[in-house]
Order: structure tokens, then sequence, then C-alpha cells
């Protein structure tokens, strides 16, 4: 028998475009209102989904991670300031590392 479901998507991205046109009526730009509308019902529906498909915590088991008391730094991307030979700071800002 088949597994019902609901569709999050189409009523996701429906709802989005509705929004949209009403937007880009108001702002006399119907395109952009379209456009936008698309975007954040897309985003509506995969959120659904994501939230239909989540499976809810048993509070008999606990936390079951394991790691609870291990703190992870964050990675940054390779950007460390300072201890390097000036040629390039190694991050992705754009702001350069000087040498001469």
């Amino acid at each position: 028998m088949k597994d019902k479901k609901a569709a999050y998507l189409p009523i996701g991205m429906g709802a989005g475009i509705a929004i949209g046109v009403a937007l880009g009526t108001a702002m006399e730009n119907l395109g952009l209102g379209i456009a936008l509308g698309v975007a954040i019902g897309s985003g509506l529906g995969v959120a659904g989904m994501g939230v239909a498909n989540a499976k809810p915590k048993d509070p008999k088991k606990g936390d079951d991670s394991g790691d609870a008391g291990t703190v992870v730094p964050p990675n940054d991307g390779g950007s460390h300031h300072g201890g390097h030979d000036g040629s390039s700071d190694g991050g992705s800002d754009g702001g350069g590392g000087g040498g001469d």
C-alpha cells in the first residue's frame, strides 16, 4: 500500500508564488515578485519535507551522542592571521596579506 505523505514542495511553491505575485504587483515588478516567490516557496517546501521526515526524540533513551563534554572549535576556513611569511593571509575575505 502507498505511503500517504503530503506534497510539501508544490504546496510551498504555490504559496510562495502567490505571495510573490502580491509583492510584485505592489512593487510594480511582477517578474521579480514571481522569482522571489518561487525561491521562498521552494525553501518553505523543502523545510516542510524536512520537518515531516524528522524523527521525534525518545525521552527514554536520552542523549546518545557520546561526546557531551567535548568542545570542538569552529573551522574558520583557514583564515589564520599572524604567524605567516606575509605573502598571503590565506583567507577568502579579499583583504590580501601584504608582502612588500
